[in-house]
């Protein structure tokens, strides 16, 4: 792991490393799609609510394994713990391909977005946009030509960030602090905005949509909402991915990830409040940039504006947030001889896992070119919570196989809160499979995101097994690692 004496992280910067990283583009771009899929403002907020606490949960159950694991790596270094190289690896893999890649480069898709409601961004013909096409098999189809000019801007954003935390750790901290700041008082000053225009209605809090779903139609929608809701509460674990560059880990993990998942919560569950005052939930539906429209209705077309360029600034303190934390897991994967050897190389000037954030940089450009905003957003959404699963029945692993081992937090309510955490995960990760094959199925979406992300995920196995015969005998026995080191 990085030199545990470089421990530049306080508890203020690990809050505004969860805050940051949540809070920046889901919020922004999801609540139109979750309404279209709901068609209820009382189950649109019903979704945010339980996707909160479910989060809120996995935050605590992670609390446990961040305070008695405080490694560089999250994640990848737990699941060695817990289930061994193997799993572990594919969790590392996955993290590189899908989860961690694909985050960084949807929050830059959604800053570039909002950027264009002022630059207005070129875009090419219809037929030009289509003219490439790759297809894959079962899967769908991916049109790396549509959107280009939104595309080079979010490419430019993944640079930026990517060339600021190859040259320092602290320098992206202060930003990271800074912008988590300025980002929560104009979230602040939003709410206010809206309920105090005097512009809205309270009875679009509970005014149904002219076409409500009901049955199976509406079990689907909660679905679909449900991964939009937890794809804009992801980030809560970037924390554990910088444990070895946190002050007291031991205290300040576990502190950071209950304190600023439940700020995140209550965040969202005002915000969505406000947009459903000034627009009811068919306005909503219909709304790309649901925030900037929301301000627009509440204090005028010039406030829209004002809103918008906020955001951008939002959404650029998200990417920084994800791009500082999620190379330290390709960093960890290669110092364990698990990856190629030249990610797991720290800068000798700057301190830094230099290599590692270049190639997540370069893989994020590739998923910026071929993706969506809304398919990447579901991709790397369903992976994580699978990987969630993993680490949820992690714990009981680990409450067996170390029982000596000191724990200075542990989870509230074990086992029911984390038995209930892994139900929940369970039938999220089935449901969307299911949802996602109906949704191609019917003609509603070009690529089924769930398994596209799973067949990724796979490309990893034969990997694994190259790098484990390149370096017979490597691997750390963890049982014998002192974790107080």
């Amino acid at each position: 792991m990085i030199n545990k004496t470089r421990q530049v992280i306080g508890y203020g910067g690990a809050v505004s490393i969860i805050i940051g990283s949540v809070i920046g583009s889901g919020i922004f771009m999801k609540p139109a799609t979750m309404a279209g899929e709901l068609a209820s403002p009382g189950w649109l907020i019903a979704v945010w609510i339980i996707a909160g606490i479910v989060s809120l949960i996995g935050a605590l159950i992670y609390s446990e394994i961040g305070a008695m694991i405080p490694e560089t790596g999250g994640l990848f270094v737990y699941f060695r713990y817990m289930y061994g190289d193997f799993i572990a690896f594919l969790y590392g893999w996955a993290a590189f391909t899908v989860i961690n890649t694909a985050s960084v480069a949807a929050i830059s898709f959604v800053c570039a977005a909002y950027s264009d409601y002022f630059l207005h961004l070129p875009r090419l013909s219809p037929a030009l946009e289509k003219s490439i096409v790759w297809h894959i098999p079962f899967l769908g189809n991916l049109y790396p030509l549509a959107n280009l000019g939104v595309k080079s801007l979010a490419v430019i954003l993944v640079l930026g960030i990517t060339v600021l935390n190859y040259v320092t750790v602290k320098g992206s901290n202060v930003l990271q602090v800074f912008s988590t700041v300025i980002k929560v008082a104009v979230i602040a000053a939003l709410i206010a905005g809206i309920f105090f225009s005097g512009n809205g209605h309270a009875g679009n809090l509970v005014l149904s949509s002219a076409h409500p779903k009901h049955g199976w139609l509406l079990i689907g929608g909660i679905v679909g909402a449900m991964t939009s809701a937890f794809m804009a509460f992801d980030g809560w674990i970037n924390v554990t991915f910088v444990g070895g560059e946190i002050k007291n880990p031991q205290r300040n993990i576990p502190r950071s990830l209950f304190s600023g998942v439940f700020a995140c919560v209550l965040i969202y569950v005002l915000l969505n409040l406000a947009f459903l005052y000034v627009l009811p939930v068919d306005k909503i539906a219909q709304s790309p940039l649901v925030a900037s429209d929301a301000i627009a209705r509440a204090l005028g077309k010039t406030s829209g504006s004002i809103i918008a360029a906020m955001i951008v600034i939002c959404s650029f303190g998200a990417i920084n947030g994800n791009g500082m934390s999620e190379a330290r897991v390709t960093f960890a994967m290669a110092r364990q001889k698990l990856f190629f050897s030249w990610a797991g190389k720290e800068h000798p000037r700057f301190h830094t896992p230099g290599n590692a954030l270049l190639m997540h940089g370069a893989l994020a450009f590739l998923f910026i070119l071929t993706g969506s905003f809304d398919m990447l957003a579901d991709i790397f959404t369903f992976v994580a919570w699978l990987v969630y699963l993993l680490g949820a029945v992690g714990i009981f692993v680990l409450r067996k196989k170390m029982p000596g081992l000191p724990r200075p937090y542990k989870v509230w309510g074990y086992p029911w809160i984390p038995s209930l955490f892994i139900l929940f995960a369970a039938f999220y990760v089935v449901s969307t499979i299911w949802n996602d094959i109906n949704n191609y199925i019917s003609g509603q979406t070009p690529v089924i995101n769930s398994l596209l992300g799973l067949a990724i995920s796979a490309l990893g196995i034969p990997l694994f097994w190259y790098f484990k015969r390149k370096t017979p005998g490597s691997r750390r026995e963890i049982e014998d690692t002192n974790l107080s080191d």
